[in-house]
């Protein structure tokens, strides 16, 4: 959790640390629960301090390279870039608060691509730890696999993420305007 948030060391480093000291299942429980509170504690502080404060974490050069990409190609890039091992996904959560998205969204697309990255980072460490190679090799050949997949399908899953930022829309905006006839 304190990764996320704070991001002294990066993720993939705890992963990998996770699979190899508490093995597949334990390892992936642990660093789901702490990246989703994490990950939910950055997007509300950014969400609740704005720009200024997102400012003082984030890099202007990462805010500025994001900014646009974030508010004009939609829902779908942040799954890929959740994606995408290596990718500064913590800076990613910060900046998200300061967006389009809502709280449901982004736990669904954030949880959803970090869930991936981290089973494989899991499971990456545990076959280091046993010295499996080969199967490494393999996992690694599979993430692969699936992010092209996920590019393949990209109009489907962005029509489903703007179907639910829709949802999400008229639902608040049915809420306001239940406030405002009381």
């Amino acid at each position: 959790m304190a990764q996320v948030v704070a991001s002294p060391i990066p993720g993939e480093v705890t992963g990998l640390l996770g699979g190899f000291l508490y093995g597949p299942i334990l390892g992936v429980i642990l660093s789901t629960i702490g990246l989703t509170i994490g990950s939910y504690i950055a997007f509300a502080l950014a969400r609740t301090f704005g720009r200024p404060f997102v400012d003082r974490f984030v890099d202007k050069a990462i805010m500025n390279r994001f900014d646009y990409l974030l508010h004009h190609k939609g829902a779908f890039l942040v799954f890929l870039l959740f994606l995408i091992p290596g990718f500064p996904k913590d800076y990613l959560c910060y900046i998200l608060g300061l967006g389009h998205l809502s709280t449901m969204e982004f736990l669904v697309i954030g949880g959803t691509g970090r869930l991936f990255g981290t089973i494989l980072l899991t499971l990456g460490g545990d076959y280091i730890r046993h010295q499996q190679y080969g199967r490494f090799s393999i996992l690694v050949g599979v993430a692969l696999i699936v992010v092209f997949i996920a590019m393949a399908y990209k109009d489907k899953l962005e029509r489903l993420f703007r179907i639910w930022h829709i949802m999400d829309y008229k639902r608040k905006k049915a809420k306001k305007s239940g406030k405002q006839d009381l």
